[in-house]
């Protein structure tokens, strides 16, 4: 059987569209003189070894070491080899660069890497493993010990894991890597991973008295540079219960409130006993839900010296930190908890811990310590 050769022949290779169709009549041939022979094929042994088709083969990547030796560019070579330039620059840059790439080294490497099925990192490093379920433990996501990881061993290859990898091992028990337990101290208590966007329903009636819309509030609000603007809401429990929700938005440092009921002025009598508390720095704006919990907003202004902003209605991104906050809390809190259960101090155990795991946005700095540091840099 013959093949038109392509032009991609100059090169001293088979073009892209020949190649797959010599391989697929390889293996039609193969197939049908083992059918004949009554010799197993080894196109049906479970631990396949053929090459995938679209994979680079020996002689491409001995064309690719030729035209890094002739000073030829990445994309001349992959013009060469009809194959995407990409594909050819990752080829180079994970097998060592211009200077250190060879053909046969880079073939074995990648027949390596190919096989299947491979130990799970946390299954074979045991003190990386330690170190997850470690914070696991202190309520610490995934996301957040990958990036705790790199900050803390920024030169320790060896203590590197994706958020990926370790919510793999918690889910697939048969990696035997991760204790099934420590599913518990996830923020969400499923069982799978599911998507993250939710849909979010907002009570819409009634009317703020002189409310102040977003729209005027300071601009040095927007950006976070300054600290001591503040993002609140009520979480919402079983039984008409509730618990208010303070996020300073330059440091996402969280304060949560015990209130009675959701009645506006025993929200704003509790609201404004907590804020008082706060230095004079920390006390230049609250951004509020369109609830009518905060009707008497004025009141606390008085109080506080703080002035209230509402968010457009049913427009939650307006509020963020805080909302991803009330997420959070979920792990706490799930819904339909009676919240009349838990005491101020209990609450305030809560907010501790928030305060002090890692978050991603501040580039795995704490809420405590960011606040601390930004209230220290203003006197």
């Amino acid at each position: 059987m013959g093949f038109r050769r392509s032009r991609s022949s100059k090169c001293g290779v088979v073009g892209k569209r020949d190649r797959r169709c010599m391989s697929r009549a390889r293996f039609w041939q193969r197939t049908f003189l083992h059918s004949l022979s009554g010799v197993a094929s080894r196109w049906d042994c479970s631990r396949r070894t053929r090459r995938a088709l679209l994979a680079l083969t020996l002689r491409e990547r001995e064309e690719i070491s030729r035209g890094l030796a002739s000073g030829s560019s990445i994309r001349e070579i992959a013009k060469c080899l009809e194959r995407a330039v990409s594909t050819v620059s990752r080829e180079v840059a994970r097998h060592g660069g211009r200077p250190a790439y060879r053909a046969s080294q880079a073939d074995g490497e990648a027949w390596e890497s190919a096989l299947r099925p491979k130990r799970c990192l946390l299954s074979i490093n045991l003190k990386l493993r330690n170190i997850v379920a470690s914070k696991l433990i202190l309520d610490w996501s995934p996301r957040q010990i990958s990036g705790w990881l790199k900050t803390q061993y920024p030169d320790d290859e060896s203590k590197r894991v994706s958020h990926e990898t370790i919510y793999r091992s918690l889910f697939i028990q048969a990696r035997g890597a991760l204790k099934k337990e420590l599913l518990e101290h996830l923020r969400s208590k499923r069982r799978i991973r599911r998507s993250q966007h939710s849909r979010i329903f907002k009570d819409g009636r009634g009317q703020i008295p002189e409310a102040i819309s977003i729209r005027e509030r300071p601009a040095e609000v927007e950006d976070r540079a300054i600290p001591g603007h503040w993002e609140g809401d009520l979480l919402r429990g079983s039984g008409n219960s509730h618990i208010a929700t303070l996020v300073e938005r330059h440091s996402r440092f969280v304060m949560l409130i015990k209130v009675p009921s959701r009645d506006t002025a025993e929200v704003v009598r509790a609201l404004s006993k907590h804020v008082r508390k706060l230095p004079a720095t920390l006390r230049r704006s609250l951004t509020w839900d369109r609830g009518l919990e905060m009707a008497k907003h004025k009141n606390f202004t008085v109080a506080t010296d703080v002035k209230v902003y509402f968010c457009d209605p049913q427009s939650p991104w307006q509020r963020a930190s805080n909302e991803n906050t009330n997420g959070l809390l979920r792990q706490y809190f799930p819904k339909n908890t009676d919240l009349t259960d838990y005491s101020q101090s209990d609450l305030n155990k809560v907010a501790l811990r928030l305060n002090q795991r890692p978050r991603q946005t501040l580039g795995f700095q704490t809420p405590a310590s960011k606040l601390q540091e930004s209230v220290a840099s203003t006197h």
